[in-house]
């Protein structure tokens, strides 16, 4: 019989929220975004999955897309961080790849590339994330350099929103972002692509030609404050366990590591096999919400590395082998998070290889 943890992955609920995506932006296209092993949910399995719904993916990086050429996938696939080395050119026009271009070194290697076929370039301009990209003053010298290289099919312009989750930013709005575009760069056979989850769900001067998304596409929403977009999301990933032991601790007993948690009552204690050697956050709170039969409990004690303990006191027909639910379908990761000072993204992508994928769908 093997270990419990599981991470049940809701392939028709990807779908969905992929669709939503598209929805919200009808006129324009949607790519997917598998980077980070679709954030945790298995990138293969997930761009098999949509493999007749999408017409592009994204990756960050071009170890990422071969794994996907190397699962079957033949689609376009977008380099979201560019390339890394000169020599990397060959490879990403030889398998179809689309790149980001972010800076001029990156420029200056594409013109001296000898590459057998044009690829498509997505300019990237900073518009306020100050991560990658040309400064908006730069970027039409920019788009006007790789439109006429022979090595550039076409070229995309391309920005990254820093503040679209928030309702109430201190930093650059997205109104100002899309208002930082050169007015070169706005012509209308000029193709844009604007819009992240958070810029899909709320803005809509951001849903241009091509949209974005990733974090929505597996069910968690990125804003601070939910809409009807947002709240339509479908969790795809439900991690899950079972209670493998119970115990009483009297009154002044402590529970775990460093006995963090004190019983204040006599106190049923469940075991759990979930620790943070399978992505579960070690540093979660005392109080964490995790569901133990369907019913809302609490984590009790520091989470161990394979382990972590729960509050069975009101929950008495749970013993071992009683069913537990860490985040997903009913309890929703972004409630999680919260309490672990963190975000979705972080939860998802940190479950690890060690608790098996089981697909449905």
């Amino acid at each position: 019989m093997s270990r419990p943890a599981v991470a049940e992955i809701k392939l028709d609920n990807i779908r969905a929220n992929f669709q939503l995506a598209g929805s919200l932006a009808p006129n324009g296209k949607t790519i997917a975004v598998v980077k980070a092993n679709a954030y945790g949910h298995g990138a293969a399995e997930v761009a098999e999955y949509l493999s007749g719904d999408v017409e592009v993916f994204a990756v960050a990086c071009i170890e990422e897309a071969l794994a996907l050429r190397a699962s079957g996938l033949r689609h376009p696939i977008l380099l979201l961080e560019g390339f890394f080395e000169a020599a990397e050119l060959d490879v990403i026009s030889r398998e179809g790849f689309w790149t980001a271009i972010h800076s001029q070194e990156q420029i200056d290697a594409l013109a001296r590339s000898s590459i057998p076929n044009p690829l498509p370039a997505w300019l990237k301009v900073d518009t306020g994330m100050h991560r990658l990209g040309f400064s908006p003053e730069q970027a039409a010298k920019a788009y006007g350099e790789l439109s006429r290289m022979r090595q550039v099919k076409a070229v995309t312009v391309m920005t990254h929103l820093a503040n679209a989750d928030n309702c109430e930013t201190q930093g650059v709005t997205v109104a100002h972002q899309v208002a930082r575009l050169p007015s070169d760069l706005l012509k209308p056979e000029i193709e844009l692509s604007l819009a992240n989850s958070a810029g899909i769900l709320a803005h809509k001067v951001a849903r241009k030609h091509w949209q974005r998304p990733g974090i929505m596409l597996y069910g968690a929403s990125p804003l601070a404050r939910e809409n009807q977009f947002s709240e339509a999301l479908l969790p795809v990933m439900t991690l899950k366990s079972s209670v493998i032991a119970t115990r009483w601790v009297a009154p002044g007993e402590g529970v775990g590591y460093g006995g963090r948690f004190v019983a204040e009552r006599p106190t049923k204690v469940g075991t759990v096999a979930m620790g943070y050697a399978d992505g579960y956050p070690r540093q979660a709170v005392e109080g964490t919400p995790i569901l133990v039969n369907g019913k809302r409990t609490r984590l009790i004690g520091r989470v161990s590395m394979d382990m972590l303990t729960v509050d069975l006191t009101d929950i008495p027909e749970a013993g071992s082998g009683s069913g537990v639910e860490l985040w997903g379908e009913n309890l929703l990761a972004n409630e999680v998070a919260s309490h672990c000072d963190t975000i979705a993204y972080h939860l998802f992508t940190g479950v690890t290889q060690r608790v098996p994928r089981k697909y449905v769908g």
